[in-house]
């Protein structure tokens, strides 16, 4: 065999060995991780709002990039908890950081270390392993005030790697997909290359009405409201009907949600039916349903449900 021919299958057998492995995104509350982990798998697994604490179980959105399979954890934002449901969260993005093979902490570069952020640099200290830090819209702030966060932040803990994006325009997101591709582990892909997504359908048409009740009634509603896919049912025609309920804890918030003249719960239902027709890409009937079920943020089987653990 010649040299070049020797050179040339050398060449080859790197160009088959594939990575893969999984990614713990973690951070504080809106700092944009579901937003980041959208942009990186190029399709939307992750729903996003202005509340804070939208994300409650861990979503994990699959990539592709090169020759690896980047499997991204979308954990839960963490802050102090309050409540039994704030304490499920919480526990559920710890976890995912302990599972991973690498950690990614997103920091709001406006906000900094203030707050929450600073508690989660001392918790990162107990995770073993390998971290990269990823400072999120820096088209927001100059860039001695970006240099200075990112020193700040490596003083606490010796960061693998930073990097500058924004999650919102994809400035600097190739080179973090450049990074993880070629970091993380040599082994054969965990998911068919065409899945973007671990979450069941079920599951995902309810975070999309969930989203848009969220943003339909930003203040007006807890964010502890809940929503259930119920009924899934594929049509003769091709099309499919999709029965949701949402659950409220009190009577005046089933009126917010419902709207005067039931306006409101018109206006979520057509905003979520466009979402899932372009997801599923088939036509949807959506029919919403308001209930009051009191306390459920105490029954262990609507945390089963969210795929969180209950707490006690």
């Amino acid at each position: 065999m010649s040299e070049e021919q020797d050179m040339a299958g050398g060449a080859n057998e790197a160009a088959d060995v594939t990575h893969s492995g999984f990614v713990a995104l973690i951070g504080p509350t809106n700092a944009g991780k579901s937003t980041l982990v959208n942009r990186l798998v190029g399709a939307k697994v992750s729903i996003v709002s202005h509340k804070v604490q939208t994300t409650r179980a861990i979503v994990r959105g699959i990539a592709i990039h090169n020759n690896a399979q980047i499997v991204f954890m979308d954990t839960p934002g963490i802050f102090k908890p309050r409540r039994r449901l704030d304490r499920a969260m919480v526990t559920s993005a710890w976890g995912g950081a302990k599972d991973a093979d690498l950690i990614m902490l997103l920091i709001d570069s406006e906000r900094g270390l203030r707050g929450d952020a600073e508690a989660i640099l001392e918790g990162l200290k107990e995770v073993k392993q390998p971290k990269i830090l990823v400072l999120n819209k820096i088209d927001r702030v100059k860039r001695e005030d970006l240099l200075a966060l990112a020193a700040a932040a490596n003083e606490k803990i010796a960061f693998d790697h930073t990097f500058m994006i924004s999650a919102e325009n994809g400035s600097g997101c190739t080179d973090v997909m450049d990074f993880l591709a070629s970091t993380l582990p040599e082994g054969p892909w965990y998911y068919p290359e065409d899945q973007i997504s671990d979450l069941p359908m079920r599951q995902l048409a309810a975070e999309i009405t969930r989203e848009k009740l969220f943003l339909r009634l930003h203040q007006e509603l807890p964010y502890s409201s809940h929503v259930e896919t119920e009924k899934w049912e594929e049509r003769k025609d091709g099309s499919v009907r999709i029965e949701q309920v949402i659950y409220v804890q009190r009577d005046s918030q089933k009126k917010i949600a419902l709207g005067k003249g039931g306006e409101t719960i018109k206006a979520i239902s057509s905003a979520s039916r466009r979402e899932l027709s372009e997801i599923l890409e088939q036509q949807v009937h959506l029919f919403l349903f308001v209930k009051v079920r009191e306390n459920w943020g105490d029954d262990p089987e609507r945390f089963r449900e969210m795929g969180l653990d209950f707490p006690h």
